[in-house]
């Protein structure tokens, strides 16, 4: 048998099993993890979401407060429906499956957006995509120098840390100060992918601009090269920062810590100036003891330091909700949170050992979370609406985001771990060139930047598009046109699919209209139409 009969037989074997999944039900499990079975919920999973009633009544209050103060009115809640599919979209870089929608609708009303969130923190997926999400933060998108950085090891061993929810302190602690071979030890990679050939060590200064805007939520390199302008950092705390990790060698045993020899130039002399190791602030609480590198993480991950705390909860308020909640999110300002939303969520965390499934679930059960996007005042949205989170804001979908949600919404069944090989391929093959034409944001997580030309050429006309709207016999719109049993259904069905809710009456009438009396291929091009039609509405390209 040759190789090209062993791939045809594979490509039919993959399309036999996607084929298999047929048309979704509200009684078909779940092929990643289940929401209805019971048994996927862990005791300990039930007591977290019992635990966070208190902060989350909290958070609530203040936001009532924050709203009261400028007169603003909050919106109604949104749909569950909505909820889902921000929380796929923030977690899993996707809308929702139309299969998932099936059992999620299938869930008891009022507890569905919780278990579905639980449904998530529990799936792979969800810290695939988290973990792609940190790591811009802490090694940037770049594939770094080869010889000593592997960020695909890197971004495995986040993603197994964020599955099995490890104190985010303790990740911290082993991206600052782990040894040994960035292979066998892969947090290692937080260091060597600063390793520069001009040194043969990793950069000090680039790792102490990377340390303080990521877990410090401080922008203290602004004082690199003199004191900042507008805060009251100094060249010498930035430079201290840094001399933790002068005495940082890489060899053929890996990372570890020497004898310190950071000597920046001097800007009076001019001449090298050999700096010790010193905090910005706190002092007191850097231990004595112990290696450079792990002295400053123990410092960091301090509960007594609320910085690390103050940091996270920002970000992670910001992937939920598309923009942090005090900004700028890497240059936290001291008066940055009137409100204590911030200050309230970063105590709570640190109390509750840096448990990021916690923070997650705290933050997705608040009230800015489950608002809805349409503003509630009578003359429409305003800056205060912004300002106070009395809506949901609206953001765009990031362009990974835009690639999975057109790969899932090509597809009727959950596309994941569990998907024939071939599909998992194509996604991620797909997806790559997708994101490479569409533009990717790079480090700039949460730049509000208007779309493109080119961007909107290639939702209309881009292969990716095209391919998943075609009247192909494994796309779902071919499958709901030969398997829903009425227009109404079918349209139905399309909008769930693609925009997570149901066609309003208006365009129900519409489309069921096209669809009357139609078989065969015509049903198929009109209903891949819809699907292409749905696609390129702002709607699909935006979270609200």
């Amino acid at each position: 048998m040759g190789v090209r009969d062993i791939f045809f037989i594979g490509v039919l074997m993959g399309g036999v099993a996607t084929l298999s999944a047929g048309f979704p039900r509200s009684s078909q499990p779940h092929r990643t993890s289940n929401p209805t079975d019971p048994a996927a919920r862990t005791l300990a999973e039930a007591d977290a979401a019992r635990d966070v009633v208190a902060i989350v009544a909290q958070v609530n209050e203040r936001l009532r407060q924050r709203r009261d103060k400028q007169h603003a009115t909050a919106s109604g809640p949104a749909s569950e429906l909505a909820a889902m599919r921000r929380a796929s979209l923030a977690l899993a870089g996707s809308i929702p499956s139309l299969e998932q929608v099936r059992e999620f609708e299938a869930l008891p009303e009022g507890a569905r957006v919780d278990r579905w969130i639980d449904a998530l923190l529990a799936d792979r997926r969800c810290a695939d995509y988290l973990s792609e999400r940190f790591a811009r933060v802490y090694v940037g998108t770049e594939d770094g120098p080869f010889l000593v950085f592997r960020r695909r090891r890197f971004t495995t061993w986040l993603s197994d840390a964020i599955l099995e929810n490890r104190p985010y302190s303790l990740i911290v602690r082993d991206l600052i100060a782990a040894d040994g071979l960035w292979m066998d030890h892969p947090s290692t990679n937080f260091v060597t992918v600063t390793h520069t050939e001009a040194t043969g060590r990793p950069d000090p200064e680039r790792l102490a601009a990377r340390t303080s805007r990521a877990f410090l939520g401080i922008r203290l390199d602004c004082a690199q090269c003199h004191d900042h302008p507008f805060q009251n950092w100094k060249q010498a705390d930035f430079r201290g920062l840094a001399a933790f990790y002068g005495g940082v060698h890489a060899n053929l045993r890996g990372i570890h810590d020497g004898a310190c020899d950071y000597q920046p130039v001097d800007r009076t002399t001019k001449q090298p100036t050999p700096v010790a190791p010193r905090v910005p602030f706190l002092s007191e609480i850097l231990p004595a003891e112990g290696s450079p590198r792990a002295r400053l993480a123990a410092w960091i991950v301090d509960p007594r330091n609320p910085h690390l705390a103050r940091a996270t909860v920002n970000r992670v308020w910001a992937l939920l909700l598309g923009r942090p909640l005090v900004e700028p999110i890497d240059d936290i300002p001291a008066a940055g949170d009137p409100a204590g939303i911030l200050a309230a969520l970063a105590d709570d965390f640190a109390a509750h050992d840096y448990n990021l499934h916690r923070l997650i679930r705290t933050i997705a059960a608040a009230d800015a979370f489950r608002v809805d996007s349409a503003s509630a005042a009578a003359d429409g949205p305003s800056d205060d609406d912004v300002e106070t989170w009395a809506a949901f804001p609206l953001t765009r979908l990031r362009p990974e985001q835009v690639a999975g949600s057109l790969f899932q919404a090509g597809s009727v069944a959950t596309l994941g771990p569990r998907s024939p090989w071939l599909l998992r391929f194509m996604a991620y093959t797909g997806g790559n060139e997708f994101v490479k034409r569409f533009g990717d944001t790079g480090e700039d997580e949460f730049d509000a930047r208007g779309g493109t030309i080119p961007q909107r050429l290639l939702l209309m006309n881009g292969d990716l598009v095209q391919s998943k709207t075609k009247e192909d016999l494994f796309n779902a719109s071919a499958r709901i046109a030969m398997q829903a049993p009425a227009d109404a259904q079918a349209v139905e069905v399309a909008y769930l699919a693609v925009l997570t809710r149901r066609p309003t009456a208006e365009e129900a009438a519409h489309f069921v209209k096209k669809l009357e009396g139609t078989r065969g291929d015509t049903r198929k091009r009109i209903l891949a139409d819809l699907f292409w039609t749905l696609v390129n509405t702002t709607e699909f390209s935006w979270n609200h």
